[in-house]
């Protein structure tokens, strides 16, 4: 999952946007009431002002944007080494109407797609299965994995949702991606959610981005003991295969359950297995603390502003793990990262509250479970 950032709009102006000596006066005495304001200028359509905080930081948010809302500004708050940067910055209310109908038809789709996608897993490597005679029940074949992966996906999805709408976030609905089988193996790219409004503060932020992966893991992980203990060892075939690589802590749940396996045979997992690996290596990339990604959003409420240095840290480690590993994989992800997701993120409106130390200490967590679930080969023909 991705969060698309808020978006900067127009506000519509109740005062004359030309006349800025106006605008900025009418700007600083709002919020003198909790804000001492030592230096001030004029940035990118909005006001910077340098000085501290008279209250403490939420409370400051809550009068700030109060008072500034009327007037088509948005205040955010940030530590400046000893002092505290106040800017309001000309971002409207959320615009624009749900567009539920899109939501509904993606999710369709979705599950069309991932339902072929269970149906060619159990079937054959090629089309002929699909000509025959056994189309229908190939494709109530397929539903143990559809209805796994989507079931993960939605439960990672509706976890940020819920915990988004808990702190009065305007957010949108999933966007479930749909992906054709089989040049996408699993039916699916995911799904998306969009914030249409900055997170509160570092605590609000740091709590809708972990809520998604570990509820969807929360629903992997079970699937995953009961898709293996499906699962069968056989003789290794001689032709050449589709393999999933085990991340650690699949490593460990496979030995847990079927114990090691002998020379010359290979598990033959369950359509549901697969899934949860699926949603294992979803999770896995969300996690990875770059940009706007849900690991993302983890590294800005650990580390501040020193989250970019994280994300470009993440990035060369991905790197050398593609040169070690020989897999490509992993070069098309670093890609991918660098030109279409990037280093940025949204800062939150409070950023000068720090994370409780038990919401520090789920982060450090949710870090590891990131190096626990990924495959140093994610997928590979052999």
């Amino acid at each position: 999952m991705r969060f698309w950032p808020w978006r900067r709009r127009a506000s519509i102006p109740r005062i004359d946007r030309h006349d800025l000596v106006l605008a900025e006066d009418l700007v600083r005495r709002s919020v003198e009431e909790v804000f001492a304001v030592r230096e001030r200028a004029v940035h990118d359509g909005g006001f910077v002002y340098r000085g501290s905080l008279l209250t403490e930081p939420g409370r400051a948010i809550d009068v700030m944007q109060a008072r500034l809302r009327p007037l088509g500004f948005t205040p955010f708050i940030h530590p400046d080494g000893g002092e505290v940067l106040l800017r309001a910055v000309a971002l409207g209310e959320p615009g624009g109407r749900p567009r539920r109908a899109l939501n509904l038809v993606l999710f369709v789709l979705t599950c069309l797609s991932t339902l072929f996608a269970g149906a060619f897993f159990y079937g054959s490597p090629t089309f002929d299965a699909f000509r025959s005679s056994r189309l229908g029940a190939l494709f109530v074949s397929g539903v143990p994995f559809a209805a796994t992966l989507m079931a993960i996906l939605g439960v990672h999805e509706f976890g940020h949702y819920f915990t988004a709408r808990r702190y009065r976030a305007s957010v949108s609905l999933p966007y479930f991606i749909p992906a054709p089988p089989p040049v996408f193996l699993f039916g699916t790219l995911g799904a998306i959610i969009r914030m249409r409004s900055p997170a509160r503060d570092r605590n609000s932020l740091f709590d809708i981005a972990a809520a998604g992966p570990l509820a969807g893991l929360a629903v992997a992980i079970p699937a995953l003991l009961l898709g293996l203990s499906w699962s069968t060892v056989v003789r290794q075939p001689d032709v050449e295969q589709v393999i999933f690589g085990q991340s650690l802590l699949m490593q460990g749940l496979v030995y847990l359950l079927v114990g090691p396996v002998p020379e010359g045979m290979m598990l033959f997992t369950h359509p549901m297995a697969d899934a949860a690996w699926a949603g294992f290596f979803v999770t896995a990339l969300n996690l990875f603390p770059v940009g706007q990604l849900d690991g993302g959003r983890i590294a800005y409420a650990l580390f501040g502003g020193r989250h970019r240095l994280v994300g470009m840290m993440t990035v060369a480690a991905t790197l050398l793990l593609g040169v070690v590993t020989m897999s490509p994989n992993w070069f098309v992800w670093a890609a991918l990262v660098v030109f279409l997701i990037g280093f940025q993120h949204s800062p939150p409106l409070d950023d000068v509250t720090p994370l409780t130390p038990g919401r520090r200490l789920v982060g450090i967590l949710c870090l590891v479970l990131f190096v626990l679930l990924i495959p140093p080969v994610p997928i590979d023909i052999g």
